[in-house]
C-alpha cells in the first residue's frame, strides 16, 4: 500500500507535466504542410495509418518511446511551418465521461498502452446538412453550436446510413467516407474505421454495436438484391445459405446469427475477453423499418434517416430490429443479468446475478399465466383455465343510451398517451419462479396469478367491468393479475382466493425502462413545440400540428410509442410459422425476458388505471362512455372539444383523478371526433367507434 507522500508526489509530478503535443488539428496541418502523407508518416513512427488517422483526428495519444518520436518530428516541422496565427486553438473541453470498461474493437482503437483522447460529439437533433468533405479527412469541419459530450471510443454517434455513393451519414449532420464494395468489407470498416457505436446504458452491461442501414442502392453496390423475395412474412425472409454475400461472410471467417441474413442481420466474430467485434445491419429497401412504426422514414434522404435514427438511438437504444426487438433489448440493456463479483474463496472475479434483473436462465410460467400451446401446459395436461388480462375493446349497449345523452352533437374520443408506459411506473413483479398456493389470503402486495370468484359483483352497466377486457361482468372463478383484485377491494369488495401462483422475490423491474422511455416521449414532443407549460387550449392547438412542424421527429414519437406497445407484447411472444406443433418450445421460450405474468401485470394495471378515470368522470361530471378500445375513450359531448366535458375546478385547474389533458404519460390528447349519430349507427352494428373515431378508418394499435 503506498503511503499519502507517495501518492501525493505522484499526483505533483502529473501536475508539473506540460502537454507535450500540439492538438490534434495542428499535428494534421504540420504534416501537410511539410507535404507528407499519413502512410509515409506511419512507415516512420512504425505503426499503422489508422493509428496516425487517430493521433490526428484526436481519438488517441501515442506512448513512449512512439511518443518522443513523435514530438521530435513535430517540433522539427513547427519550425519550418509555423502557424498563421499566434498560437494553435486549444483542444475541445469535453464533460467527464462515465465509466467504461468494454475495450474498442477492430485496428480504430488505440494501440495497446495508449490513451483515447476525448472529442466533441455531433449534436443529436441538428437539422441534418450535407457538408463539403476534405480530401485530406473524412470527419466534417466542427460545429460552432456547443454539443454533448460523448463517449470518445464513439466520436461519429451510434450509427450511419450508407448510401449507393460511399457516403456514410451520421448524426449531427456527420458525414463519412466508406470505400467497402462487399459486406465484410463494410464491417471490417464500421469496426475499424467509423467511430461508431454507443455506450452502455447501465454499468454493467455492454456497448451498443454500431448500426449501418444500407439504402436500396448501397444494397446493390454491396451484391444484395434490391428486394427480398418470397411469400413468407417478412421478418422471416432471408438470403439463402448459398447466396454469394454469404458465403463472402463466412469465407471471411464472420458469422451471422441463428436468424441469417435478413432485413435486420448481425454479424460477429466470437469475443475475445471484453473485446465485441458486431455490426447490425438494416436493409430499407427489405422494409427493416416498418411504415407503421417509422412513418414515413424509408422515403427520407439518407441524412434525414440517420437524423430520425439518432435522436432513437440517443434517447431510446440504438435498434437491432424492430421496435418491438428494440424495446425488450432496452429492458435488458438497463437491467443486465449479470455482474462482477468477487469469489470469496479464490479472491478472482466470476460473473453473478445482477440484483433486480430477470437472470439469464428462461423462467417456466405457471400454468394459468403460460399460452395453450406453451410445454409447461400440453406435458402437464393442464385444465384449469387461463389469466386473461387484455386490454379493453368494449362498446356500450345502445338499449343504454339516455335522450340526453343521444341529442349531444358530437362524440369526442380521447387517447390516453402511452398507457402502457403509465402502468409500468414503479409497478412491482415478480422475479423469481412461482410458487403454488391453496386458499390463500389475498395481499395486493404480491405480484401473481389468483384464482378468485368475482362474478357476484354487479357494477353499472354504462361503463365496462374493470375485470375483464370485453367489459362484461365475469360469469365463474377466473384468473386474475395481482392489480385486478386490488381494484375490487378498492371498490368495496371482499377478495376470497381459491388457489394462486405467487412469487416470493420482487422487485420494480420495469422503473428504468419505464424512465428511460418517458424521457424520450416527453422530450420528443417538446422538441415539437408540445411542452409541459401550455394550457389545455394551448395543448390542443400544438398537438394540432405537431406532426407538420418536424415530420423526421413525428417518425421518432411514433417510434418510441410502438417502443412501448411492441416491448410489452414481446413479453409474450407467441410460435411463428405454419410448421410449429402444439406442446414444442419456440425460440422466444429460451429468453429470460418470455414472461408473459409481467405482460399481464403492466396490460392488468393499464384497464385497472382506465377504469378509475371512467369512474371518476362518473362521479365528476355524470358522463359515461360510448365506447373503449386500449387507450382510447369516446364520450359524448356538447362541443367538437375535450374542454367541452373534462371536469375543472373553479380555479381553472383539471380535477385530479378524472381525465386530463398534456403531453405526459398518462394524461390524455384528442384522438378524433365525429358526429354522435355516427356513433350510435356503430354502435347498433355492434362496431366499436374508438376503433375509427381518428376519421380515415383508422384502426388503434391494441398493444401487440
Amino acid at each position: 500500500m503506498a503511503s499519502e507522500e507517495e501518492l501525493f508526489a505522484s499526483v505533483d509530478a502529473l501536475l508539473e507535466e506540460e502537454p507535450q503535443l500540439p492538438p490534434p488539428a495542428e499535428r494534421a496541418r504540420l504534416r501537410e504542410a511539410a507535404g507528407i502523407t499519413q502512410a509515409r508518416l506511419a512507415v516512420a513512427l512504425k505503426t499503422s495509418t489508422q493509428t496516425v488517422k487517430n493521433y490526428e483526428n484526436g481519438r488517441s495519444e501515442p506512448k513512449s518511446p512512439r511518443l518522443e518520436a513523435y514530438q521530435r518530428l513535430l517540433k522539427g516541422w513547427a519550425a519550418k511551418y509555423p502557424a498563421h496565427t499566434s498560437s494553435a486553438a486549444p483542444a475541445p473541453v469535453v464533460a467527464p465521461q462515465p465509466e467504461v470498461a468494454e475495450t474498442f474493437t477492430g485496428s480504430a482503437a488505440p494501440e495497446q498502452g495508449e490513451v483515447a483522447a476525448p472529442v466533441q460529439a455531433p449534436a443529436a437533433l441538428a437539422a441534418p446538412a450535407r457538408p463539403a468533405r476534405s480530401a485530406t479527412s473524412r470527419r466534417p469541419a466542427a460545429k460552432k453550436a456547443a454539443a454533448p459530450a460523448v463517449d470518445p471510443r464513439f466520436p461519429h454517434g451510434p450509427l450511419a446510413v450508407l448510401d449507393g455513393d460511399g457516403s456514410a451519414y451520421g448524426v449531427g449532420g456527420v458525414v463519412l467516407d466508406c470505400p467497402a464494395t462487399t459486406v465484410p468489407e463494410l464491417v471490417e470498416w464500421t469496426l475499424r474505421e467509423s467511430g461508431l457505436g454507443a455506450a452502455k446504458l447501465n454499468r454493467y452491461g455492454k456497448d451498443s454495436d454500431p448500426l449501418i442501414v444500407l439504402t436500396a442502392a448501397a444494397a446493390v453496390k454491396l451484391g444484395l438484391p434490391e428486394r427480398l423475395e418470397g411469400h413468407e412474412q417478412r421478418r422471416s425472409l432471408r438470403l439463402p445459405e448459398d447466396h454469394r454475400v454469404v458465403k463472402q461472410v463466412t469465407k471471411a471467417k464472420w458469422q451471422l446469427t441463428q436468424r441469417g441474413f435478413g432485413p435486420w442481420a448481425r454479424i460477429y466474430r466470437k469475443s475475445q475477453g471484453r473485446e465485441r467485434q458486431c455490426v447490425q445491419l438494416a436493409v430499407l429497401s427489405w422494409d427493416a423499418l416498418d411504415e407503421r412504426s417509422w412513418p414515413g422514414v424509408s422515403e427520407m434522404e439518407p441524412a434525414d434517416i440517420a437524423r430520425v435514427l439518432g435522436v432513437y438511438a440517443m434517447r431510446v437504444i440504438t435498434p437491432r430490429g424492430s421496435t418491438a426487438v428494440s424495446g425488450l433489448e432496452l429492458m435488458t440493456a438497463l437491467r443486465p443479468p449479470t455482474k462482477a463479483v468477487r469469489d470469496e474463496e479464490t479472491g478472482n472475479w466470476v460473473s453473478g446475478y445482477n440484483a433486480g434483473s430477470l437472470g439469464v436462465e428462461p423462467m417456466d410460467p405457471a400454468p394459468p399465466e403460460a399460452t395453450p400451446e406453451h410445454p409447461v401446459v400440453v406435458n402437464s395436461g393442464w385444465k384449469g383455465g387461463f389469466l386473461n388480462e387484455e386490454a379493453y375493446q368494449w362498446v356500450r349497449s345502445v338499449e343504454t343510451l339516455s335522450d340526453e345523452e343521444c341529442t349531444l352533437p358530437y362524440a369526442v374520443g380521447l387517447d390516453l398517451n402511452t398507457a402502457f408506459l403509465a402502468a409500468a411506473a414503479r409497478l412491482v413483479v415478480g422475479l423469481s419462479a412461482p410458487d403454488h398456493f391453496h386458499a390463500p389470503k389475498f395481499n395486493p402486495k404480491i405480484p401473481g396469478s389468483w384464482l378468485a370468484d368475482l362474478s357476484h359483483i354487479e357494477l353499472d352497466p354504462r361503463l365496462p367491468s374493470p375485470f375483464t377486457p370485453d367489459g362484461s361482468r365475469p360469469t365463474g372463478p377466473a384468473w386474475y393479475q395481482t392489480h385486478t383484485l386490488a381494484y375490487a377491494q378498492e371498490l368495496g369488495y371482499d377478495v376470497h382466493p381459491i388457489e394462486a401462483y405467487l412469487r416470493r422475490e420482487t422487485g420494480a423491474y420495469l422503473d428504468p425502462w419505464h424512465d428511460r422511455l418517458k424521457n424520450a416521449y416527453v422530450d420528443t414532443l417538446a422538441d415539437m413545440g408540445v411542452t409541459k407549460d401550455l394550457t389545455d387550449v394551448e395543448f390542443l392547438a400544438a398537438m394540432e400540428q405537431h406532426k407538420q412542424n418536424d415530420p423526421a421527429l413525428a417518425a421518432v414519437l411514433a417510434a418510441i410509442k410502438a417502443t412501448v406497445k411492441g416491448g410489452v407484447g414481446k413479453l409474450r411472444e407467441r410460435p411463428q410459422g405454419k410448421s410449429y406443433k402444439e406442446g414444442e418450445t419456440w425460440p422466444a421460450l429460451a429468453r429470460p425476458t418470455w414472461r408473459p405474468d409481467i405482460r399481464a401485470a403492466v396490460i392488468s394495471k393499464a384497464r385497472v388505471n382506465m377504469h378509475r378515470k371512467l369512474n371518476n368522470m362518473v362521479k365528476m361530471t355524470g358522463l359515461y362512455p360510448l365506447a373503449v378500445l386500449s387507450d382510447c375513450v369516446v364520450y359524448p359531448s356538447p362541443g367538437e372539444s375535450p374542454l367541452d366535458f373534462l371536469p375543472y375546478a373553479a380555479s381553472g385547474k383539471p380535477q385530479p383523478g378524472a381525465f386530463r389533458l398534456g403531453p405526459t404519460p398518462g394524461l390524455a390528447k384528442l384522438e378524433g371526433v365525429q358526429s354522435m349519430l355516427w356513433a350510435v349507427d356503430l354502435m347498433e352494428k355492434g362496431l366499436n367507434p374508438a376503433r375509427h373515431i381518428k376519421g380515415g378508418d383508422a384502426v388503434l394499435d391494441e398493444g401487440e
